[in-house]
């Protein structure tokens, strides 16, 4: 469920920044909240930017799309509005996300309909994971099937590591960014 409070536990960093905050924003990415409570610390913000320009990049052995059915089902399953609202806005068009199938990751099923046998894979592997903290033999074998055995590794430490950004993201209370929607925009089935 959607927390209601937002304001923010801790203030992300504001302009003007001092020469160390502005080469670890430049690192992260766009200066949304989230990167700008990160680069309150810029030895820690340069550790995540580390392990986030391998994930957010070609290099992943996943495919665009997938790595955002992971993000956007982990932070979904996880409430984490800001994260979600972020990565909708920023990736659902560049996937070729329906409105079904964003209504599908808020609050759906790996079965529903609009998903395709490779998504469903993903998808239904994300929920065990958060479920279980596990994967079943069956569905490791689907998973290697549509993913192969390095796109399965990334699929486990992807979710890993958005768990991690959702719970930041929840726990610091951050306000949702400028034109992006939360989990309530979908309708629940």
């Amino acid at each position: 469920m959607p927390l209601k409070e937002k304001q923010p536990r801790i203030l992300p960093a504001e302009p003007p920044f001092d020469d160390e905050t502005q080469a670890v924003l430049e690192l992260l990415g766009p200066p949304i909240s989230l990167f700008r409570v990160f680069a309150r610390n810029p030895a820690r913000a340069r550790g995540l930017a580390g392990w986030g320009h391998y994930y957010l990049s070609r290099k992943l052995s996943l495919t665009l799309r997938h790595r955002e059915l992971v993000i956007d089902r982990t932070v979904a399953l996880c409430g984490a509005d800001y994260e979600w609202g972020v990565h909708i806005a920023a990736y659902a068009d560049k996937v070729g996300l329906t409105a079904a199938q964003s209504d599908s990751l808020a609050h759906g099923s790996p079965a529903d309909e609009c998903w395709d046998a490779a998504d469903r894979a993903v998808i239904a592997g994300v929920d065990e994971l958060h479920e279980s903290h596990d994967l079943g033999d069956l569905s490791w074998a689907t998973l290697v099937e549509h993913l192969g055995e390095d796109g399965v590794m990334d699929l486990l430490l992807l979710a890993g590591w958005y768990h991690a950004i959702a719970f930041t993201a929840r726990a610091l209370r951050l306000p949702l960014e400028k034109g992006t929607r939360g989990l309530d925009a979908h309708p629940r089935e």
